[in-house]
């Protein structure tokens, strides 16, 4: 069955789960069938996350994507966080075709912060021990031009030097991690990655396939 066939129903599952959870969840249906940079179809909620109709696909699901698809798995209550910096408990569940290819998500995204605000209070009140970080968390972009950016940043920092000062074997470092990141499935990542790295399309992909050393 096709993302158009299932749209209405998982529109109406949408609907469904934000009403019985009210305004701090976020439920999302994404179409991957014409790419990933608007693949927001449909969307309860909104303001948890600052996205719309129309915005595109996370990080997350980027690099997931970016690998083997018969490896995809579902996501269940994971922990990220959004733009503004509140935490979301959120569950990516992918939909497939006939083929088992994958077309899309159906996501939601409930807004914990103030929750976790009451359980730390609460800790605080009953217990001397240290609350759990949320560094980790994964971030959660409004559009894919920011992602593109932070993730291009994560990579400068992933080789630890500036551009200008990069050599051969750092930018391909580089451009593997961007890779890995899925970052090159975004509509032309390649021009705006190339011109960065101040290196050529066909240099671009030759950096792709190369085999790096160790720093």
């Amino acid at each position: 069955m096709s993302i158009d066939e299932q749209r209405t129903f998982l529109e109406r599952l949408a609907k469904g789960i934000s009403t019985l959870f009210g305004i701090n969840c976020e439920v999302t249906v994404h179409d991957f069938t014409e790419g990933y940079e608007s693949s927001i179809i449909a969307i309860e909620n909104g303001h948890v996350t600052g996205r719309r109709i129309g915005d595109g696909a996370s990080e997350m699901v980027l690099q997931a994507l970016s690998g083997d698809h018969a490896l995809l798995e579902d996501q269940y209550s994971y922990l990220a966080r959004t733009k503004e910096g509140r935490m979301v408990k959120s569950s990516t569940i992918y939909l497939r075709d006939e083929n088992d290819k994958p077309v899309g998500i159906f996501g939601i995204n409930y807004d914990i912060t103030n929750l976790i605000m009451a359980q730390k209070a609460i800790e605080d009140t009953i217990s001397v021990e240290k609350p759990e970080s949320d560094e980790d968390a994964r971030a959660i972009t409004t559009n894919v031009t920011d992602l593109l950016d932070q993730l291009i940043e994560e990579a400068d920092a992933f080789v630890g030097k500036p551009v200008a000062m990069m050599t051969k074997d750092d930018k391909t470092r580089a451009i593997q991690h961007l890779s890995g990141k899925g970052a090159f499935l975004i509509k032309k990542a390649g021009d705006k990655v190339s011109k960065h790295y101040d290196i050529s399309k066909y240099t671009l992909y030759n950096y792709m396939d190369a085999e790096t050393k160790e720093p």
